[in-house]
């Protein structure tokens, strides 16, 4: 974050030039906490921004500030990238990724709700954007229909992270609950109106009790009504983000054609958190000491809440016999004979101390050579870390601490872990497959949402980050440690 003097302030208007880099071309709004939004350039890059600023700076913008700079460390295709922070005391401003598209809050209505398959497309991309902050040690602390954006393209990206008190996982995953039913009924399910753009309450009988999806509208599938309404419900406890993100996983089929294009984006109002609903629904869950059942049948993911006086000799038909969830993650303990460098087109120099990317100490690290250009200067087509676990297991995420952001980088999966050599390598590089797309890393803790039963892992690396501009090869990535979560 940059700290600039103070001064008066300036009247802002289209054409200011920021920090002598960014220039403001069209305001899109201002939310409730009297922020403006603003489409910008950034004329060194030459690409589209967003800026985000508010008058003054100082303490009054320190929240803006703090979440922006913890959120920049944080890597995922899910999550907005956050470019700059920038404090010139008069006012303070966050530059951040532009996206073409629509806030979700503008993309449903009590007239034209999400359909099952396009809610299940959304829930699943945020799981994993919060699987992704979760893992880093940040909640986000604003889910709502506002902070959730649909591009043009069909990217799905969560922006306007929160840090304050109340922020915490739990309260991410259950707003991540009342952001489903908004998207299958149009309305909030959380009274006092809290969301963003006054959206219309969720419906209730003569108790107060909130109405499910099913009862709302027709054609909701019993497994999804059941996963929002358990979300929602105060008396349960919650799965972790990753183990949400992972069940979800199996169901979503990623059709990016689910959204079509939109007008130009509208940015979220920050200045409104959700709060939960003081009529919980009354069921109750308990399996495994887990809050949700989600279960998988084929394609078909079944989500059931188990009343705790249920009749044993009458179970939910729905429930599966092969339930696929395990509960709450857990970091795999890994040693050196597991990790090795992947380098087919190498001379074998660069394979040395992958050890140190599971030592627990982020001063050791393993890092390449130099090279001339991102791109390996051209000599091969990237470099890798591959993990050989004992067996195939259950993975939820991948987590990859690095020195420096700005390096491409995607997760892999395959069947063989080949010989330490040229050869082996190539058949590892040519037979595994990609686990969703590239990420360019622009913070430096990269977390991967697998999802998956699998054995081997390969991180693979395509691009480098400039490590030092005054070298002659000013390129190198330097990875300090290596995380597996399983299920």
């Amino acid at each position: 974050m940059t700290q600039v003097g103070d001064g008066p302030a300036p009247v802002t208007a289209a054409g200011d030039l920021l920090a002598e880099r960014y220039r403001l071309e069209r305001h899109i709004n201002d939310d409730s906490a009297g922020r403006q939004v603003w489409r910008g350039v950034d004329v060194v890059l030459r690409r589209p921004v967003a800026v985000v600023m508010r008058a003054p700076g100082g303490d009054a913008a320190e929240e803006m500030l703090s979440a922006a700079v913890t959120a920049s460390r944080v890597s995922h295709s899910n999550l907005i990238g956050v470019y700059d922070a920038i404090d010139e005391g008069f006012r303070a401003f966050v530059v951040r990724e532009w996206i073409e598209g629509s806030a979700l809050r503008d993309m449903v209505t009590e007239e034209e709700p999400l359909d099952p398959d396009r809610t299940t497309s959304v829930l699943h991309a945020v799981a994993s954007a919060l699987s992704a902050l979760h893992a880093s040690g940040m909640a986000h602390g604003n889910i709502h229909p506002g902070t959730i954006l649909v591009g043009n393209d069909g990217r799905i990206v969560l922006t306007d992270a929160r840090v304050d008190a109340s922020t915490s996982p739990e309260s991410d995953v259950r707003a991540l609950g009342a952001c489903g039913y908004f998207m299958l009924t149009g309305h909030w399910p959380w009274e006092g109106g809290r969301a963003p753009s006054a959206l219309p309450d969720g419906r209730r009988d003569a108790a107060g009790t909130l109405a499910a999806p099913r009862q709302v509208r027709a054609g909701v599938p019993s497994y999804l009504d059941d996963l929002i309404m358990d979300l929602l419900n105060l008396e349960l406890s919650l799965p972790t983000a990753a183990v949400l993100s992972a069940e979800l996983a199996r169901l979503d089929l990623g059709e990016q054609g689910f959204f079509g294009s939109g007008g130009t984006l509208g940015f979220a109002d920050e200045g409104t958190t959700a709060e939960p609903s003081r009529t919980p629904t009354p069921r109750l869950v308990a399996i495994g000491g887990t809050a949700l059942a989600l279960v998988i049948t084929g394609l078909v993911l079944g989500v059931k809440a188990l009343n705790a006086k249920a009749d044993p000799q009458n179970p939910p038909a729905s429930i599966s016999a092969t339930p696929s969830i395990k509960g709450q993650t857990e970091t795999l303990k890994l040693t050196p004979a597991q990790i090795r460098i992947v380098d087919p087109k190498g001379d074998r120099q660069e394979t040395k101390n992958a050890e140190n990317v599971i030592d627990g100490d982020i001063k050791t690290t393993w890092k390449t050579n130099g090279y001339t250009k991102a791109n390996f200067g051209g000599s091969k087509d990237g470099m890798g870390i591959l993990i050989s676990l004992d067996k195939p297991v259950n993975v939820a995420s991948v987590k990859l601490q690095l020195a420096l952001g700005g390096a491409a980088v995607e997760l892999r999966t395959g069947h063989v872990s080949g010989e330490a050599n040229s050869a082996g390598d190539t058949a590892i590089v040519t037979s595994y497959e990609r686990l969703g797309n590239v990420q360019t890393s622009t913070g430096t803790t990269v977390v991967f949402p697998a999802g998956i039963e699998t054995q081997y892992l390969l991180i693979w690396f395509t691009e480098l980050p400039l490590a030092d501009q005054a070298s002659e090869h000013p390129y190198r990535i330097s990875v300090q440690e290596i995380s597996v979560e399983v299920q």
